[in-house]
Order: C-alpha cells, then sequence, then structure tokens
C-alpha cells in the first residue's frame, strides 16, 4: 500500500512548524520531519500524534543527508517536499570562518537540491516542491550577501525547475518572505533594537506558500511589502538599491 508522505526539514523553527501545522489537515499518511534538535522534535511529535515522523539529523552532513535516500522505497510518494532549513548571518564577509561558509552554501544550496533529486521519483501528479528562499533573492544585499546569494541561487533553480516538471504536473515554488518573525531573526545589534520594515508571521508564510503552491505557482510572495520591493528591484539600478540598504543598516553596524 502506498504511503502519502510530506517532508518538512527545518521542521523545528518558526517557518517549519506552521508548515507542519498546515500539513496536518491535509490527507496525508506521514509527516517527515527533519531537524537537528531531537528535544523539539519529540515535543512536535507529541502534539500532533503519530502521523509525525522525527528524522533526528545535520543535513549539512553528507551522509545524514543520504541517508534519506535510504528511506525513500517503493511504497511511498512524495505528495510535498519542503526545503525550510537554511542558514544566515549578518557580518562582513570577511569575518566569516571557511567552515560557516561551506556549511551556508551546504544548507541553503545544496542541500535543497540533492533532496529534490532524491524525491523526484517517488512524486507523481499533483506533487508539490516548496522551497523557501528569501526576497533578499531579488538583489545583492551588502553584509548578508552570502545567505542572500544562496537564496538567489535557490530562487532560480526553483523557478527554472518548474518549468522542467510542469508536463510532470510537479510544482516547484520558491517562496520569498522578507522579514520574518522567527528566533532565527535578529532582534537587537549594538544595544539598538532593529526595526524591520513589512516583518510577517511565520504562519502567513507558510499559509500562502501552500496556497501558491496548490494553484501551481512558482514564486509565493506573501504581503505587499515584498510585491513592491520586487517591483523596486526591476525598476531601480541595483547600485542604487544597495546604497539605500547601506543606509538604512548603518547604525547597526
Amino acid at each position: 500500500m502506498t504511503k502519502e508522505v510530506a517532508i518538512v526539514t527545518g521542521a523545528t523553527g518558526g517557518i517549519g512548524r506552521e508548515f507542519i501545522r498546515v500539513l496536518d489537515k491535509e490527507t496525508l499518511d506521514e509527516i517527515w520531519i527533519i531537524g537537528r534538535n531531537k528535544e523539539q522534535l519529540t515535543k512536535i511529535r507529541e502534539q500532533y500524534g503519530k502521523k509525525l515522523i522525527p528524522i533526528c539529523m545535520d543535513l549539512t552532513n553528507a551522509q545524514d543527508l543520504q541517508s534519506i535516500q535510504t528511506l525513500l522505497t517503493e511504497n511511498v510518494r512524495v505528495s510535498y517536499l519542503i526545503n525550510n532549513a537554511g542558514m544566515a548571518r549578518m557580518m562582513p564577509s570577511k569575518d566569516f570562518e571557511a567552515e560557516e561558509i561551506a556549511k551556508t552554501i551546504q544548507l541553503n544550496c545544496n542541500v535543497p537540491v540533492t533532496l529534490i533529486n532524491y524525491c523526484i521519483p517517488y512524486m507523481a501528479r499533483g506533487s508539490k516542491i516548496i522551497n523557501v528562499s528569501s526576497a533578499s533573492a531579488f538583489q545583492p544585499v551588502p553584509f548578508i550577501n552570502l545567505y542572500a546569494a544562496t537564496k538567489a541561487f535557490e530562487h532560480s533553480y526553483s523557478r527554472a525547475l518548474h518549468m522542467e516538471l510542469k508536463p510532470a504536473g510537479i510544482t516547484v515554488t520558491a517562496v520569498s518572505p522578507s522579514w520574518v518573525d522567527t528566533d532565527m531573526l535578529e532582534k537587537e545589534r549594538n544595544g539598538r533594537k532593529i526595526k524591520f520594515h513589512g516583518i510577517v508571521s511565520p504562519q502567513r508564510v507558510a499559509e500562502k506558500a501552500i496556497k501558491d503552491a496548490k494553484n501551481g505557482k512558482d514564486v509565493s510572495i506573501c504581503s505587499f511589502y515584498v510585491k513592491c520591493q520586487h517591483l523596486n528591484v526591476k525598476l531601480i539600478p541595483h547600485k542604487l538599491v544597495m546604497k539605500i540598504w547601506m543606509r538604512g543598516i548603518k547604525k547597526y553596524l
């Protein structure tokens, strides 16, 4: 008997938890929740029940990532693959250690592409791939440029793959929020509370992403603020966009 399965990476984070909440209402047999914190994964399973299958691993570890492939068998149909795990840090590029650079690129770029390739053979018409990218993918962003560049890769890859898989009835959606109110977001820097224009809740991001994926969209934008941002960076030279950004973050550096 074939099992209808959803896979969520970064499951213990704010957006990941909201994806689980939304998917729990779907007609799925199992939701595989992937994260590094075993205790948090167990708590989430206790909250939602036996449908959730906790998978504790570090996806930046090549062996852990490869082990996902062994879980995919002939009786599994992947209805949803949600690549939500990611790394981000705001700091001068020169201050990054080589290990953090490698892990950021691995988690934000290599992991989603690898998991997609693992899962495609177990998908069918109606299956959905949701990649949590960012509005920072729309233009170069100094001081978070490593993160922004990885998200630009994810955004471009997702949209192109959507076109490739369209004849098979598989949707690929790049989710492009701006600031999201999660624990990952740094709230204070140098004694100053950081103001985040256009900040949204993780609930809003997840709900809009699932809705847009069901509607066959290749990009999910969940707020008017980001829609304006998306339009602006098409019309305004990126050099000017970066100058405006630098002016806004100057007091936090």
